[in-house]
């Protein structure tokens, strides 16, 4: 090879610097496109799939959850108890089966307006035959002239005294008395209806005594010109005083709220005044009569009687058992009643399942890692007769045994 002089290699340097023209053609430009185009399926495809992996762990390991249902064995515990409702306590006594009581009494006054059913004129009186009846075991003597009201608010008087033996209300005891229409008039040619006796109001026999006629009631023709009665006034006077008492007694019910208990029997009613602002004879066709009644009652909270009954229930059971709340009852009855001493004696009968103490959290450490059948020979072992069945379920449906998650196994009672 020929030896290169200094000039050759400064003619190379000088060619080496000048620009290159590189000349494309249609094979070369397409070929390069192709190349420049391609999509990178391989690192998608591996970033995919490393999110799958991803999502599989996070699944696994996140998500795993055990539910175990347990059925536990019910006892049921019955009990009668003799409680006392007293306005001098202050709390619950479990000791003493004391349960606060509440005095309350409210006084009220109305006016209202009654129609005056008497005749001026000597009118016909109708009249007719009733048949008495009476539902309690105490026979019951009524004197000649006793008020009868009938269901159409006509006042009848018995002409005889009768004696109504006693009986029940399958098989009231019965008697037959004539009666006459209070006032003359063809108002009281009333048809057959039932009567009730308003001068036993207040008493045990207003409830238990009542008159039915078969026949309608006949004699009686109208007149021209009204005038108030001893029977209209007293008809007003027992009608306002019930409609008042009423009104009083609901009043005291929304007072106390529905948590209240009130009852009847420990319920008395004064009748502070009473008066009509027409007299009897007055020519009138309607009088105002106005009562003033005072009504006391002293009650209980259902929710005191029910705590005292399930501390009870809770003093007698096991102190390894547990009161199922949704299977309390109780029923009570008025024993006696002493509204002055403020003090409501009740007999009570209650009941209550019972079921052993299951501790949610330390069983569910315990079930940690386990297999179903693992599970269930667990809680059968730990708890004996004390479970009727077990159920486990695994979530995702790829999972086998419990987590080593205390709080994802969910443990239900189930009754």
């Amino acid at each position: 090879m020929a030896r290169k002089t200094e000039k050759d290699i400064k003619e190379f340097l000088k060619e080496a610097k000048k620009p290159k023209v590189v000349r494309h053609t249609a094979s070369n430009v397409v070929s390069r496109h192709k190349k420049e185009s391609r999509f990178p399926w391989k690192p998608v495809i591996a970033i995919c799939g490393v999110g799958i992996l991803v999502l599989c762990g996070f699944l696994y390991f996140k998500l795993q959850k055990a539910t175990v249902e347990i059925w536990p064995n019910v006892e049921t515990l019955n009990f009668s108890q003799k409680i006392v409702a007293d306005k001098s306590a202050n709390d619950i006594s479990l000791t003493d089966d004391v349960i606060p009581a509440k005095y309350v009494e409210v006084e009220k006054t109305e006016t209202q307006q009654f129609s005056a059913t008497g005749n001026a004129s000597d009118e016909g009186k109708a009249g007719g035959t009733v048949t008495m009846y009476n539902t309690s075991s105490t026979a019951l003597t009524l004197k000649s002239g006793t008020h009868l009201l009938s269901d159409s608010g006509k006042y009848f008087t018995t002409l005889a005294k009768v004696a109504i033996p006693g009986g029940s209300k399958a098989k009231p005891g019965s008697a037959q008395v004539k009666v006459q229409a209070a006032e003359g008039g063809e108002a009281y040619n009333i048809g057959p209806a039932n009567f009730s006796v308003p001068k036993l109001s207040g008493t045990n026999y207003y409830y238990s005594t009542y008159a039915v006629s078969a026949e309608a009631m006949t004699g009686g023709f109208s007149g021209d010109v009204k005038k108030v009665t001893e029977d209209d006034i007293a008809g007003a006077k027992d009608s306002l005083i019930e409609t008042v008492s009423a009104e009083a007694l609901e009043q005291i019910k929304s007072q106390l709220g529905e948590d209240y208990v009130v009852l009847d029997d420990a319920v008395s009613y004064e009748t502070k005044s009473s008066s009509s602002d027409s007299k009897s004879g007055t020519v009138i066709s309607a009088f105002n009569y106005t009562a003033t009644v005072k009504v006391s009652a002293l009650a209980f909270k259902k929710s005191d009687l029910d705590k005292i009954c399930k501390d009870y229930i809770i003093s007698q059971m096991g102190q390894d058992k547990t009161i199922l709340d949704s299977s309390f009852s109780s029923e009570y009855s008025l024993k006696s009643v002493d509204i002055e001493e403020g003090a409501v004696a009740l007999d009570v009968n209650f009941s209550a399942g019972t079921y052993k103490t299951i501790n949610k959290s330390s069983l569910a450490l315990t079930l940690m890692g386990k297999t179903a059948d693992e599970i269930s020979s667990t809680i059968n072992s730990d708890m004996t007769d004390a479970v009727s069945r077990i159920k486990v379920d695994f979530y995702p449906f790829w999972v086998k045994k419990a987590p080593n998650n205390q709080k994802a196994i969910d443990i239900e009672l189930k009754f």
